[in-house]
């Protein structure tokens, strides 16, 4: 049986040509990028071709991007150096950040002096910008925003210009969480003032491992990763060669094919919403749904009964990828923090169906069928 995997948001499988692109690479450039002999430069060449290419994509000066091991480090060093080196004494956040923003500043709140604040959100994950704009309008000491641009379990979308308008306009900081949205929608830091973005080029066919931090030229931080001299002394170590080629790659196929791959992926997530409604019985869709969501996620919560509780392990019995929240909070007991504060009736179950250029329709109908036999369905249609 051949398994069809709908869990994109946590994880996307690597381009083929990735995988070519990297084993070329891993054959032919064996040499440490910090020797001075000819192994050594053509290493370094690799990793600042690759540097220069993710600059060029969203608009920044190669020298505002670091690579690290992903999005999770790469928003632990925003949020660490800005209370170290930036004297930022509140951060302004919201209830439903990816939890390595929200353990940090949890840790942060109990080692330093820097209070946390929420933004209010509506029951659809929208950040309330009146509310972010009295925040910011205090007079609080150094402040940091920090908001995702995509929320990662219901697909709700930030609007990066306005809050960065706000941020501009109140002089503090703000930082993006962009992990779900790097590779699908255009990001430009020339346009849109960001002082911190954080990417993981496994959310877009890219290898696991590797990721990178976009910092503003004009804030200077400290590294959180002390040793050797390497990505100019801002996080030491080896640099992972192959891993931030290979990403600079799977970036720059994803924004060469955004448009087919945004209507493709939307098209699949349109016709699943639709076949969810007209054949299943009391379906609701979490986020802002048919708003600014992102194309990739639809969150469906199902109605209460003995079936849909065991609804994601059924499905993968089935042969069918998909879950239940953010992957990072898998095996865990607690339910998922975000749908709790957007007001998610706890009773019914919810599933993250997100996809990617690689699904089908197919597919689509696949688990649609699938779904028919496990979930109670409409009396007209059985």
């Amino acid at each position: 049986m051949k398994r069809i995997y709908f869990d994109n948001a946590a994880t996307t499988p690597i381009s083929g040509e990735v995988i070519d692109f990297m084993s070329d690479l891993m054959r032919n450039h064996y040499g440490n990028p910090s020797s001075i002999h000819k192994e050594g430069r053509e290493a370094r060449t690799v990793i600042e071709e690759a540097r220069k290419k993710i600059a060029n994509i969203i608009g920044a000066s190669i020298g505002e991007i670091f690579f690290t091991s992903g999005g999770t480090e790469a928003n632990n060093m925003v949020l660490k150096c800005a209370i170290r080196d930036l004297d930022v004494t509140r951060i302004i956040t919201s209830q439903i950040e990816h939890h390595c923003i929200l353990h940090t500043l949890e840790a942060l709140a109990k080692e330093s002096n820097v209070k946390v604040e929420f933004v209010n959100i509506d029951k659809k994950g929208r950040v309330d910008l009146a509310h972010l704009e009295d925040l910011v309008s205090e007079d609080s000491g150094k402040t940091l925003v920090s908001l995702m641009h995509c929320n990662n379990e219901i697909g709700t979308m930030l609007d990066l210009k306005k809050v960065s308008d706000i941020c501009v306009e109140h002089d503090v900081y703000f930082h993006s969480d962009t992990v779900q949205t790097m590779g699908y929608f255009p990001i430009n830091v020339d346009e849109t003032k960001i002082n911190f973005l954080a990417g993981a080029a496994h959310k877009f066919h890219g290898p696991k491992g590797v990721g990178f931090i976009y910092i503003n030229g004009d804030n200077l931080v400290k590294p959180i990763i002390n040793g050797g001299a390497q990505e100019r002394n801002m996080r030491a170590g080896t640099e992972n060669i192959y891993g931030i080629a290979g990403m600079a790659k799977a970036l720059e196929l994803s924004y060469g094919g955004l448009e087919r791959t945004r209507e493709h992926t939307l098209g699949l997530r349109m016709y699943l919403k639709s076949e969810l409604k007209e054949h299943f019985e009391d379906i609701h869709f979490n986020g802002d749904h048919e708003g600014d969501f992102h194309f990739k996620t639809l969150s469906v919560s199902f109605p209460p009964s003995p079936k849909s509780e065991l609804l994601l392990l059924n499905l993968d019995i089935l042969g069918i990828c998909a879950s239940g929240g953010s992957a990072c909070s898998s095996g865990a007991e607690k339910g998922s923090h975000v749908l709790e504060k957007i007001q998610a009736d706890p009773n019914r179950k919810s599933i993250r169906f997100s996809f990617s250029k690689y699904n089908t329709m197919d597919e689509v109908r696949i688990l649609v069928e699938k779904l028919k036999s496990i979930v109670q369905v409409k009396e007209a249609v059985k």
